[in-house]
């Protein structure tokens, strides 16, 4: 009697469940589907800067200042938003400003990793390093957000290969080989210098030694002549950690062009899409550095500066005459849908350059609690989920594996 009774109880439950679906919208069911999936599924982003932002905040090491990460209304990245949008495995960037290539860089790199080391100590609930995907795999089963590392510009390895079996040990699993300088290792794509005409004698070195170690090379920020000798040298899949095309961005060499993006999928690597509107939408980009100049030279005729005072009602009043232009969570599924149309479905992911960008993030993607935006947006256009937990982890994982797995044949 009691076996019936429960299993009409059921029969009822489930077909109450089956009506409440069937009232739902079809994007109402895409938007369940997109939230499900990216707590579902492990998600990694290749490049938040939270790191270098919360330097930039005077962050100390004694514990009363390390709630900074958990909850804040600053910045891209907190706990709280990051368990929201799903986001399981961000790799920390440990960021190195050009400036510092005088010989403090090392010091930086170890104080920003020191950084996270820290943060993970104090918040041993919720945050963890991790060092390969089984540990972030293993992280994801308990409930913690892992902090992988990678290093932006490769400038603290200081001329010494030692040193990047040294970061190694210290946790970097990818080395970003400059950044918006030409460096002793190779030329960036911001400069134009060309010190070296792509990579410097030192950096094919470092190249080899990265794929001995087991350290991804990160082929964002460098030169043309550079990524084209790395794709000859190197005997491992590389990332771009946090590029886009250049399709949508014409003469922007640090965004990938067409041939570029086909020679990483013959590599076997993996794209990883920035979300800043710079990187997303060139026209976009145009107009906003043309509104800029006309509030300059605005201010500029009338004798003053942004800092003044005086300034602020005019800057205020131009700013509402002439809002920023942003790109949006489309522009950032577009750029993956032409990645997916020249490679290939393994070889892209998200990059999203979380505060790193400032204020150029795109609507719908405004900080790491909006994932599931883009998820929407991809099973919109009709990505299965396999496609997707590709791009949300597992084209990354393979690379990173086989990164390792070339470091250990060697």
């Amino acid at each position: 009697m009691y076996r019936l009774l429960g299993f009409v109880a059921l029969s009822v439950l489930a077909f109450n469940c089956n009506r409440k679906m069937a009232t739902l919208t079809e994007e109402e069911q895409l938007r369940q589907k997109a939230e499900q999936l990216a707590h579902q599924y492990i998600i990694t982003d290749g490049h938040v800067d939270l790191p270098y932002r919360l330097r930039v905040q005077n962050f100390r090491l004694e514990r009363q200042y390390i709630g900074i990460p958990v909850e804040t209304d600053e910045g891209d990245f907190d706990y709280v938003r990051a368990k929201k949008g799903g986001l399981d495995a961000p790799f920390m960037s440990i960021f190195i400003p050009a400036s510092y290539q005088d010989g403090r860089a090392k010091l930086l790199a170890d104080s920003l990793i020191d950084m996270v080391r820290s943060i993970t100590e104090a918040h041993p609930d919720k945050f963890a390093l991790a060092n390969s995907p089984a540990e972030v795999e293993a992280n994801f089963k308990k409930g913690l957000i892992s902090l992988p590392m990678g290093m932006e510009n490769g400038a603290p390895i200081e001329g010494d290969l030692r040193n990047v079996a040294y970061f190694h040990r210290r946790g970097i699993r990818y080395i970003t080989l400059t950044h918006s300088k030409d460096n002793h290792i190779c030329d960036s794509s911001y400069d134009t210098t060309h010190t070296w005409n792509g990579l410097s004698p030192f950096g094919r070195e470092a190249v080899l030694e990265m794929n001995r170690t087991g350290i991804m090379v990160d082929v964002s920020h460098i030169s043309d002549s550079a990524f084209w000798q790395v794709m000859e040298l190197t005997r491992a899949p590389c990332i771009a950690s946090h590029s886009s095309c250049r399709k949508y961005t014409p003469g922007f060499e640090r965004n990938m062009n067409d041939e570029m993006i086909k020679r990483m999928g013959e590599n076997g690597g993996v794209i990883q899409i920035n979300f800043g509107t710079d990187f997303l939408d060139g026209a976009m980009s145009k107009q906003n550095d043309s509104m800029r100049e006309e509030l300059n030279a605005l201010l500029e005729k009338e004798g003053m500066k942004h800092s003044d005072s005086d300034a602020q009602p005019i800057i205020q009043q131009f700013v509402k005459d002439h809002p920023t232009l942003y790109a949006d969570v489309q522009t950032v599924a577009d750029h993956i849908g032409h990645v997916v149309q020249l490679a290939g479905v393994d070889h892209v992911g998200f990059g999203s350059d979380f505060d790193g960008v400032g204020d150029s993030l795109p609507a719908g993607l405004k900080d790491v609690s909006q994932y599931p935006n883009l998820i929407y947006e991809l099973l919109k256009r009709g990505y299965s989920e396999q496609d997707i937990e590709k791009m949300c982890y597992k084209n990354v994982w393979r690379v990173w594996k086989e990164v390792e797995q070339v470091a250990a044949e060697r």
